[in-house]
């Protein structure tokens, strides 16, 4: 049996040898629409440590643990019914009010949390992304589905209100899973374009709360589609949140459901802007080692 050298290696190889063997040349790809969802795919035990350290992060220290994923949206929703069912008088498709908020709130604190933790989530991981190569998709694609873990405890404090309001359930609550991929997807398109740009330009990060916050008036959140004049209908419908939002408050309160064109274009729209997002965010990977 030979020695094991200095070099680590058998002792029969020369420098060269040595050189060839241990050296490992990582390059990013040429081509334009190479995702490699492949390795990704192989990496996925990688993608759940990252959103379940994300989730551990957020809960560690906190004196409310998951009480926060109630309070913000039942906050938002006691607001809302304050001023816009009160005051402003806005009408809510014939349930009350404080049910069509905080159906309407669940997917976009989903959408606007995600927003938040996965536009700066490349920039947050620089010295991982320095150090370790794995596909560096998994970073935003961590952070937004870490946010279903607050969804899911507000979704039970929705089940308990609709129970308090005497709405029972019907037969489109098992489209909901459906609409929540639908806002990931939403939440991943946007965030893939915010977080590449945000490696390079850091004061795109401090715009997303803004947008955010645009985004949801421009969002059926706080009032129906109903209200918005028939010839503008279809330009409306360009916000992938407006059929999003219908589909969970048809699919929980009965609602009126959407019309059918609705979603289709939600979903065109929204394969799209990903799909432009992940080939954007491959393309510009091959920088953040040097610019984060």
């Amino acid at each position: 049996m030979h020695g094991i050298s200095a070099h680590g290696v058998s002792g029969d190889l020369d420098d060269a040898e040595v050189s060839s063997v241990a050296t490992v040349l990582i390059e990013p790809k040429e081509r334009w629409f190479n995702l490699e969802l492949r390795e990704l795919w192989e990496r996925r035990e990688l993608l759940y440590f990252f959103a379940w350290r994300d989730i551990k992060a957020r809960y560690a220290q906190a004196v409310l643990g998951t009480g926060w994923a109630i309070i913000q949206p039942l906050a938002a929703m006691a607001i809302f019914t304050v001023v816009f069912s009160y005051w402003a008088k806005l009408p809510s498709e014939g349930v009350p009010y404080p049910l069509f908020a905080f159906a309407a709130l669940l997917p976009w604190t989903l959408l606007s949390k995600s927003l938040e933790r996965s536009g700066s989530s490349v920039v947050s991981e620089s010295n991982l992304i320095k150090k370790v190569y794995f596909p560096r998709l998994i970073i935003p694609i961590a952070a937004t589905i870490a946010g279903v873990m607050d969804f899911l405890v507000a979704f039970v404090l929705l089940l308990a209100l609709m129970l308090w309001y005497g709405i029972g359930l019907t037969w489109g609550i098992i489209l909901i899973p459906v609409f929540i991929v639908m806002t990931i997807a939403t939440s991943l398109a946007v965030s893939l374009w915010l977080s590449a740009i945000n490696a390079r330009y850091r004061d795109v990060a401090g715009t997303i709360p803004l947008l955010s916050q645009l985004w949801m008036y421009a969002s059926p959140v706080v009032y129906p589609v109903s209200i918005v004049p028939e010839q503008w209908q279809w330009v409306y419908a360009c916000n992938p949140m407006v059929g999003v939002i219908e589909g969970f408050r048809w699919a929980l309160l009965g609602t009126p459901m959407p019309n059918m064109g609705l979603f289709l274009m939600t979903f065109m729209i929204v394969s799209v802007v990903l799909f432009g997002g992940a080939v954007f965010f491959k393309r510009m990977e091959r920088t953040f080692s040097d610019v984060v």
